[in-house]
């Protein structure tokens, strides 16, 4: 509580270099999920044999408006510290306010991007269910697992150069591999593989437990809850045990 006003003011210096000089603004962050939604539609749903999920489009768009959450929270906050490096060697603060700021702002325009897909999707899929309550839990759960693993990739990051360009080269085929295109049950005549990409990759089970309530309108399984919750538990205690680990040393390597 301390810092609050600090950790403010950071947020919003992250929210006006953002959009500093865009006409546009905030619309990007619409904008980019439309285009990219656009593109993989005409991929996978008209190009190639077309996808048997109703209202693919929406299908595809909460996929990737989790996933650029996701992406774009961790490549901003990797070289977060390093931005500051200034302020990290002039003034005594926690150093976990800088990536976490960069993470906030990514999750404001997240939630507003969230509120209008989810009005879209009561609308066309008509999911105005009680298993929209979970949302805000969910929704939870996945800044704070974003947030563990921005703070580890930050510190990381000030140590060892190479990790925010592996970090970028990493992203793309684990895009990919991530269920956005398709369900994990439409694997399902091969185990090994539904399983290693339905549990092996940390993300997917944010992006299928958000995809059942808002576009679905059931509650997620068991078995997803539970990984959304003991993963946002986990990547914040590694996650901020790593940096209270390295953050010694800030002052020296920035």
């Amino acid at each position: 509580m301390a810092y609050r006003y600090l950790f403010e003011q950071m947020v919003r210096r992250e929210l006006r270099q953002k959009y500093k000089g865009s006409v546009l603004g905030v619309a990007w962050y619409v904008i980019n999920p439309l285009v990219l939604m656009g593109a993989y539609y005409l991929l996978f749903g008209v190009i190639f044999e077309p996808q048997r999920i109703p209202d693919f489009p929406l299908f595809l768009m909460v996929g990737i408006v989790v996933w650029i959450f996701f992406s774009q929270s961790l490549l901003s906050a990797a070289p977060s510290l390093l931005d500051q490096g200034a302020l990290i060697r002039k003034a005594r603060f926690p150093r976990e306010t800088i990536p976490a700021s960069v993470v906030t702002v990514q999750a404001i325009t997240f939630a507003a991007l969230m509120a209008g897909l989810g009005v879209v999707c009561v609308v066309v899929r008509d999911t105005l269910a009680p298993a929209l309550l979970l949302l805000p839990l969910l929704l939870g759960a996945l800044f704070c697992f974003v947030l563990g693993v921005g703070l580890a990739v930050a510190v990381l990051h000030a140590h060892f150069r190479d990790v925010a360009p592996i970090l970028s080269a990493a992203l793309l085929p684990w895009f990919f591999l991530s269920p956005i295109f398709f369900r994990p049950e439409d694997i399902a005549g091969q185990p090994a593989a539904r399983a290693a990409l339905e549990w092996g990759n940390p993300v997917a089970p944010y992006i299928t437990a958000v995809r059942d309530v808002l576009y679905g309108g059931t509650f997620p399984s068991i078995a997803t809850l539970a990984y959304v919750l003991a993963g946002a538990a986990l990547a914040l205690v590694l996650g901020g045990a790593v940096f209270r680990r390295l953050q010694g040393e800030l002052a020296v390597v920035v």
